[in-house]
């Protein structure tokens, strides 16, 4: 966590202050120094080879050791091993920078051709203080090594214990109701007293440190500042945003989401803060101890959570000003939940707190499993309060005659969530899965947590780019004049800016969502986590484990709920303020959902660990079935991308082919639907518009042609004919006036003449019925003029049967 002492202001004031007790310290130092240095020697060449001993016989038992206990107190042998190796090296190097200092006085050897000549004492000097050294050096980098040995030695065991406590929680600890669960609170649990006794007393002398002559200004300081920050400084803030949000945001949506994330964020900064500037009264000094520094490190991390915690639930009630709540919460509910957030913040720092002192001392297992099903047990019962509280509040409401607001479906789900979740941590207590109960607490805080930022960060990123690009307000103005484009392009840029925002925002949710709770991630390490998640090796090794096949399940339903998400968005907002018709968008949204499916099947098999050259048995089962059962399958998905990117036909083509004609409605991975007149679907297979003819009516032209033939009577006026057709088509509305209605001489039969009529119409869906109306008024209009159409003439052909018998044949 980041400290404060850049502040220039505080800086100088805590400089001032802490030069007395730098001094001291100092003296302190110096006068330790050389008491060390004044301790009886050692005898290195005695002391190494038992070091080492002890070292070996440490691992000896600690390679088949099991118990708690015993680790522990090897572990403790090991560090007072390393802490005495150190010791000697110590105490060895002063002798060694001696030696070298006398080395330094003879100088360097002469060399055999040097006129120069040493004595033979100088020569039987240097050499015993070379051969000293080396003795020296082998013997510091012995230490050296003891030391290395030791420490890693007592990490190794440390790793140990974790492991074997984490085998040991994740199975059935016992019922919280049983007398074990309780056992920590009235008897002691192997040493942990005394453990805690000694970082109690660790903990009381930093803050006697704190309290010391010349530091005591600095801790009322320090403290104070705390206060203010939690109090005044967060009232004013928060007041001071909201005067900004009224009077200097423009009026619209943007100002009920500002303030909502204004309350937010002051509510975390103060808290941040708050947590800083104590942590920084107590442990400034250097003379704090590691242990208690990273306690208090970790305490400084944890309030990032609970300042979101509690800032989110006062953002979501906004109990304050109600009519600014971004949620659609009732006022009742509001206020009867206001309590809640704030009660969570706090159990979870308590909580958190235990879990860390637990970590830096080094407590047992009954007291870690005390400690977590107490922390399950409130949380559940906080959550099951909740749930509770808010609906006793709706029924009264709606006893007064006062209904509360209609949930959606989501939030109906989302508590529905919250209250299974609430029993199943306090079933899975009583049946004595405490790890499993704290888990689902902590990942239920997690979730919320999330969620909560997501819903107030999309909407505030939603609202300000609707602002920023709206003409009504000077920003839009500006932007619209410096690029000189329209309304449809600044609408265009407003809502690709709003979708950016937002899917990065589901990109940090689904990590974080992956990468567990904020008991073991920090935002720091969140960050850290999505970088190597994006760019990572993904498919390196096929290690499939129970965690990755959640993360698995997580990546495969947030990708299809984002998937759904953009194709809506799309579908309903981005794609409609464009110039593209409907056939093209509907490709567009079909083509990038099958994409985005591909994508996201990949992504879970990533997720999942799966690699890709651990999948060739899977390529040659598809390739094997493609050649028996799914060369059709195949076919129809290549034809059906082809459809999609050629589009000799698109979705609202009027379309004939075999003899079945009708729009396309919609281009699916295997088959085209197509809707015939009738409103009856017929489902054909992609690759026959690929391999087959089919006629496109309306991929030249949107137009259709109204064509009518009639046959007249070789004695009637060709010319007024004429005049009554074209008039009939230029009467009706539907005929377009350009190009003009045409009356062409077809042809000349016995039958008569031949005319055809000719007008254009709109669309090719509406030939049939125009025809029809053209028909009725060409008849009625030819029935006035006493114009009739020629009717079928029949050839009656007579044999006469010569009677060659009865006739003599006549001779010229």
């Amino acid at each position: 966590m980041f400290k404060l002492r850049s502040i220039f202001a505080l800086f100088l004031l805590a400089l001032v202050m802490l030069a007395p007790g730098l001094a001291l310290a100092a003296d302190d130092a110096a006068a330790a120094t050389q008491g060390e240095e004044t301790a009886p020697p050692v005898n290195p060449a005695v002391e190494l080879p038992k070091m080492q001993k002890v070292l070996d016989k440490i691992k000896g038992q600690v390679s088949g050791e099991t118990n708690e206990n015993k680790l522990n107190q090897l572990n403790e042998m090991a560090l007072e091993l390393s802490g005495n190796a150190d010791t000697l090296a110590q105490a060895l190097t002063p002798q060694r920078q001696q030696l070298d200092a006398q080395l330094g006085v003879l100088g360097p050897a002469p060399k055999a051709d040097s006129e120069v000549k040493e004595t033979p004492e100088v020569t039987r000097k240097r050499h015993s203080l070379e051969s000293q050294k080396s003795k020296l050096d082998d013997q510091l980098t012995q230490a050296l090594a003891i030391k290395n040995g030791g420490l890693m030695l007592s990490s190794q065991i440390v790793n140990l214990r974790r492991d074997q406590l984490k085998n040991q929680l994740a199975l059935n600890s016992g019922s919280i109701l049983g007398p074990r669960f309780w056992a920590p609170l009235f008897n002691a649990q192997d040493l942990d007293g005394e453990k805690i006794a000694d970082f109690r007393d660790e903990l009381k002398a930093t803050a006697a440190l704190s309290w010391e002559p010349g530091w005591r200004i600095g801790t009322l300081g320090w403290l104070v500042a705390a206060l203010l920050v939690m109090t005044v400084c967060r009232r004013y803030s928060e007041e001071f945003l909201a005067w900004v949000s009224i009077h200097k945001l423009p009026e619209g949506r943007l100002r009920r989401s500002f303030l909502a994330a204004a309350i937010a964020l002051t509510t975390l900064a103060a808290v941040v803060l708050a947590f800083n500037f104590i942590a920084l009264a107590f442990t400034r000094r250097n003379e704090v101890s590691d242990d208690v520094q990273g306690f208090v490190d970790r305490l400084v991390e944890l309030s990032v959570f609970c300042g979101l915690i509690a800032g989110l639930g006062r953002a979501f009630l906004s109990t304050r000003r109600p009519s600014w709540r971004l949620p659609p919460i009732a006022d009742p509910i509001a206020e009867a939940l206001k309590p809640f957030p704030p009660i969570t913040a706090v159990l979870v720092f308590i909580f958190q707190t235990v879990e860390s002192l637990n970590y830096s001392v080094g407590t047992s297992l009954n007291t870690t499993i005390f400690a977590n099903g107490l922390t399950a047990l409130l949380i559940g019962t906080t959550t099951l309060a909740v749930s509770m509280r808010s609906n006793r509040v709706r029924r009264r409401m709606k006893l007064e005659g006062n209904p509360p607001e209609a949930r959606s479906t989501l939030v109906g789900l989302i508590h529905m969530a919250l209250t299974l979740t609430g029993i199943a941590i306090l079933l899975s207590l009583i049946i004595g899965y405490v790890t499993l109960g704290r888990f689902l607490s902590y990942e239920l805080i997690w979730c919320g947590i999330l969620f909560g930022s997501f819903y107030f960060l999309s909407h505030l990123i939603n609202d300000a780019c609707e602002t920023l690009f709206s003409t009504n307000n000077p920003t839009g103005k500006r932007i619209q004049s410096s690029l000189n484009i329209n309304d449809r392009h600044l609408q265009q840029a407003a809502t690709l800016l709003a979708a950016t925002g937002k899917t990065l925002l589901i990109l940090f949710v689904a990590i974080a969502l992956l990468n567990g709770t904020f008991a073991s991630s920090t935002p720091i390490e969140l960050l850290q986590k999505a970088i190597e998640f994006w760019g990572g090796k993904g498919l390196e090794s096929l290690n499939i484990v129970p965690a990755r096949l959640v993360n698995a399940l997580v990546c495969l339903i947030v990708g299809i709920y984002v998937l759904r998400s953009v194709r809506r968005w799309l579908d309903n907002e981005f794609l409609p303020k464009t110039t593209m018709d409907v056939g093209m968008r509907v490709s567009l949204v079909t083509l990038f959902s099958n994409i985005g499916y591909v994508l996201i099947i990949l992504l879970t098999l990533s997720t999942m660990g799966l690699q890709w050259n651990k999948l060739a048995w899977i390529v040659s089962a598809l390739s094997v079935g493609i050649g028996f059962g799914l060369q059709e399958i195949v076919k129809n998905f290549i034809s059906g991308l082809i459809l999609l990117t050629e589009r000799p036909v698109k979705v609202g083509d009027l379309v004939s082919i075999s003899g079945i004609e009708g729009d396309i409605r919609r281009i699916n991975v295997r088959a085209t639907e197509i809707q015939l007149s009738d409103k009856s679907t017929v489902i054909v297979p992609n690759s026959q518009l690929i391999s087959q003819n089919v006629r496109n009516a309306t991929m030249g032209s949107a137009q259709g042609v109204a064509t009518i033939l009639l046959t007249f009577p070789l004695d009637i006026d060709p010319v007024r004919v004429r005049e009554i057709l074209l008039e009939v088509y230029n009467e009706n509305e539907r005929v377009l006036e350009l190009p003009e209605p045409s009356v062409t001489f077809k042809d000349l039969t016995p039958q008569g003449i031949v005319l055809s009529v000719t007008g254009n119409v709109a669309s090719p869906r509406q030939v049939g019925s125009v025809k029809s109306d053209l028909l009725f008024d060409i008849l009625t209009r030819l029935r006035k003029e006493d114009i009739m159409l020629s009717t079928p003439q029949t050839m009656i052909i007579e044999r006469r049967q010569q009677e060659a018998s009865n006739e003599p044949e006549q001779l010229p």
